[in-house]
């Protein structure tokens, strides 16, 4: 199910939390920087609000991150999934075929928008900029779990188009999409061939070999 956002304000709680963290680091820290340096910083104007820009940064990203547990049936091929999804399919079967293999009967789909500096000037997200924003959120493409979650949730795509990308081994871009067209739910499986417009949100799992894994 999805992790719900509070549209309220931090707590006292969630402030005496963020004060002690920060101490902590600094404690843990406190060697790299001199009593002089520390003294200077100190001293600029408003540095408590810039250090705050940087936690607010990290919320407003967090507060755009839909989070579904999924069940997955790993013992089906990726096709059988797809067949099993509700789906009009629009699909290339080579390219189904390279679809990167998941882990994991119950796992953390984190769904996210890219951050609007990924986007270029005419409002487009080349896959390269793409693969950046999988790597700055510590998440993998895992197609099967979106499958089955786009498969339990049916009307979820009509809301929230959604998207994941992948290499396959000579190096070219694939994608699967869940969204409404014509009428009715489909699902297109392809190379890739334009860049992705604002509507778009892509999915994945905690990339184990990421640190920033959310």
């Amino acid at each position: 199910m999805a992790r719900p956002m509070s549209a309220s304000g931090m707590t006292d709680g969630q402030i005496k939390d963020l004060l002690k963290k920060v101490a902590e680091a600094a404690r843990k820290h406190r060697k790299d920087v001199s009593q002089k340096a520390a003294g200077q910083a100190l001293g600029v104007p408003n540095i408590g609000t810039m250090m705050f820009a940087v936690f607010r940064q990290l919320a407003d990203a967090m507060s755009n991150l839909i989070v579904h547990r999924v069940k997955v049936d790993r013992t089906r091929t990726p096709q059988q999934a797809l067949d099993a999804c509700g789906r009009k399919q629009y699909v290339n079967s080579e390219v189904v075929a390279t679809m990167p293999a998941g882990k994991g009967k119950n796992v953390r789909l984190t769904y996210f928008k890219p951050d609007k500096s990924a986007y270029d000037d005419n409002g487009l997200l080349k896959p390269g900029a793409l693969d950046e924003e999988y790597k700055k959120h510590g998440l993998k493409a895992d197609p099967q779990a979106q499958i089955d979650d786009n498969a339990a949730n049916p009307n979820f795509a009509d809301k929230t188009p959604n998207a994941c990308q992948w290499t396959d081994k000579n190096g070219n871009h694939c994608y699967a999409t869940f969204y409404r067209w014509n009428g009715g739910p489909v699902v297109f499986v392809s190379r890739f061939g334009l860049d992705w417009d604002g509507r778009w949100s892509f999915a994945g799992v905690p990339d184990g070999s990421s640190a920033s894994a959310v």
